[in-house]
């Protein structure tokens, strides 16, 4: 066989195998969350560590609903402390947008920061009053203008950036924040679902795998959370954050923000 046939032949096997690869391989997901392990496991898990399911989750549900309660009013300060930037103490960062803002302009107006509530206030009729609705572990500041984009809608990708989004998007029924918290706002969403599960008098609060769940205690998309806590795993500023609401306020943790990896052990 002379040298010219065979380099066609070598050419066409692997434009087929190209051609094969491209209509057979499969879609990439993320990896699940590495395991981790923490200064924690032997005493404030020490009950949870090991378990899975529904197991894992009413383990956890004993463990963090221990805490204390803040009022409404009392979220300011504290998110002085818990958002503060780690390059200016004078400013917190803003949770969607990602702005560092002067801590002196929390209010209403146009240019304040205000409190947004991430599990929504309307999914479950959180109200302000002392309970799941002053709960700082869901609670962040951000420009009064985008929370009012965000307002209750649920979680899920798409729509089109706008003032201030800092790369998070919004469409007609859904809201996708920045790639930088997209994690942090999942693991602050399962952190309410594990944490109030109907007793104190307050709404049995669940992720779901829909949109537009209105008055309901539900928000989605939990597929897309999932996915979220995969690809954004905790860093630096949310591992602090739950670390000072931990020692200085609530005295309860985040288990996701500790172990990531919870999450798809329960879900």
């Amino acid at each position: 066989m002379s040298a010219t046939p065979l380099r066609r032949w070598r050419t066409v096997a692997l434009t087929t195998a190209t051609v094969l690869v491209a209509l057979t391989a499969p879609t990439l997901t993320a990896a699940p969350a590495l395991a981790t392990t923490t200064a924690y496991d032997t005493t404030y898990y020490k009950n949870a560590v090991g378990k899975s399911g529904t197991s894992l989750k009413s383990a956890l549900h004993t463990i963090i609903s221990s805490q204390s309660k803040l009022s409404y009013a009392q979220l300011w300060d504290a998110l002085k402390v818990t958002d503060q930037d780690p390059n200016n103490s004078n400013n917190v960062v803003l949770l969607y947008s990602g702005i560092s803002r002067s801590k002196s302009l929390n209010g209403g107006n146009v240019g304040d920061w205000n409190r947004e509530h991430v599990w929504a206030i309307s999914h479950g009729n959180l109200t302000t009053s002392t309970g799941p609705g002053t709960d700082l572990h869901h609670i962040r500041p951000e420009d009064v203008q985008v929370n009012s984009t965000r307002s209750n809608k649920d979680f899920d990708e798409g729509g089109s950036t706008f003032t201030n989004s800092g790369g998070s998007r919004t469409d007609s029924d859904s809201f996708e924040p920045r790639d930088a918290v997209k994690g942090d706002v999942a693991r602050m969403i399962l952190y309410m679902a594990v944490r109030y599960e109907g007793g104190d008098g307050f709404a049995d609060l669940e992720p779901d795998e829909k949109v537009n769940n209105g008055s309901t205690p539900y928000i989605g998309k939990l597929s897309v959370l999932k996915r979220w806590n995969d690809e954004d795993p905790p860093d630096a500023f949310e591992e602090r954050r739950n670390q000072v609401i931990y020692d200085s306020y609530q005295h309860n943790r985040n288990p996701f923000v500790d172990h990531p990896e919870w999450v798809d052990a329960i879900w």
